[in-house]
């Protein structure tokens, strides 16, 4: 059993593919028109390398809370903080603990669906107030 270490490949290299995207589309830019227009907006593909940039984010969170919750699963009986232990409670009614190498896309994507669930943020706050 190796791990998740795949899983941390895949987040690092999200990571660097952001830094790529991240790059201003606006240094690009070239004259047009004949030379009468010196720049274009470009506002454009900015906007999709944004959309690109919050989707890989959204699968790097997943993968940090998918680690995040093996790791807990390795500490018990110990418990987590209030806000923590509910959240990891309700990540795994759907998310098992994963016993041996398997493909990890499908607990990458439902544990992005959990997270970003209204009830995820919901249990949290049971603990510790509103947050936002």
């Amino acid at each position: 059993n190796s791990g998740l270490m795949i899983a941390q490949y895949t987040a690092a290299s999200l990571v660097s593919e952001n830094k790529v995207l991240c790059h201003p589309a606006s240094v690009d830019s070239i004259p047009t028109s004949a030379n009468q227009e010196d720049h274009n907006s470009l506002g454009s593909i900015a906007a999709r390398k944004c959309f690109e940039v919050l989707n890989n984010t959204e699968k790097i969170i997943a993968i940090e809370t998918l680690c995040a919750s093996q790791g807990i699963d390795f500490l018990r009986p110990l418990k987590c903080g209030k806000g923590t232990e509910n959240a990891y409670r309700l990540l795994r009614k759907s998310v098992k603990h994963i016993e041996e190498d398997v493909n990890t896309a499908n607990y990458i994507a439902k544990t992005a669906d959990v997270i970003f669930s209204r009830e995820y943020l919901s249990s949290v706050e049971k603990s510790t107030g509103k947050l936002a």
